[in-house]
Formats: structure tokens, sequence, C-alpha cells
């Protein structure tokens, strides 16, 4: 009874919070290739 309705409020939080780190991951990840690209 209680996990229904969580549920959505969890799932948006969850969706959220997974969009906002692959945001970073991918920032991360180019700004390492311009650092390795541009040191040689």
């Amino acid at each position: 009874m209680m996990h229904e309705m969580m549920g959505g409020g969890m799932m948006w939080g969850m969706g959220l919070f997974g969009l906002l780190v692959i945001v970073v991951l991918v920032l991360a990840a180019i700004a390492l290739g311009k650092y390795v690209f541009l040191r040689r």
C-alpha cells in the first residue's frame, strides 16, 4: 500500500538523478579527453 503511493515519486527522483549522473559523466569524459589530447 505504502509502496504503491511512493512508486511514482521514487521513479521520478531516480530518473532525474540518473540523468544528472549521466550529464556529469559526459562532461567529465569531455574534459578528460580535452586534457589528454591537448597535452600532446
